[in-house]
């Protein structure tokens, strides 16, 4: 299958007996988990999956899914684009038992019947790759809404110091 509509459904382990590799887009609006963490739902996200069988007979789908999102920036609340990227390297397994064995370089995909709901596997990683906390990297903090920014130097000039009444009593008691 390439550069067709993205499946709904998938047969992970006869796609690996045959060798099948998926590549395709899926919308942003499809992907509801996803969206909820982001501040606009316009795009696409491009998924590239390999299903094969490696040389201990363990079905495999590698590949990687990823995109151009928005998120909200945390320093200044405007939207900032992100460029997301998830990187597949899965193992098939039927139960959590199995899913024990398999060698420590793949992570496990208990896939328990036949049919597996793609997107939300996708969605999952995807997930799991966007930061924590996303910001602008130049983005500049307005600090006062209205007035012109002031340094600390220049409040702290024209403050009269709270502490001086005190200091003229002191001066007084020491004479």
């Amino acid at each position: 299958m390439s550069n067709a509509p993205l499946p709904k459904k998938i047969d992970p382990r006869k796609l690996a007996e045959r060798g099948v590799r998926i590549e395709g887009e899926a919308e942003l609006r499809l992907l509801p988990n996803l969206l909820s963490t982001l501040c606009e739902e316009q795009g696409s996200i491009s998924v590239d999956l390999q299903f094969d069988n490696d040389p201990q007979r363990i079905r495999t789908i590698v590949g990687t899914a990823g995109g151009m999102v928005k998120m909200t920036c945390q320093r200044c609340l405007e939207p900032v684009d992100i460029k997301v990227e998830a990187k597949f390297n899965l193992a098939v397994a039927p139960t959590e038992e199995h899913a024990k064995n398999l060698p420590r370089h793949y992570d496990p995909l208990i896939v328990p019947e036949d049919d597996l709901l793609l997107l939300p596997m996708v969605e999952e990683e995807l997930i799991l790759s966007l930061p924590i906390v996303p910001y602008h990297d130049d983005c500049s903090i307005q600090t006062s809404f209205g007035d012109a920014a002031t340094t600390d130097k220049e409040t702290e000039s024209d403050k009269p110091n709270p502490f001086s009444v005190l200091a003229s009593l002191k001066a007084d008691k020491q004479k």
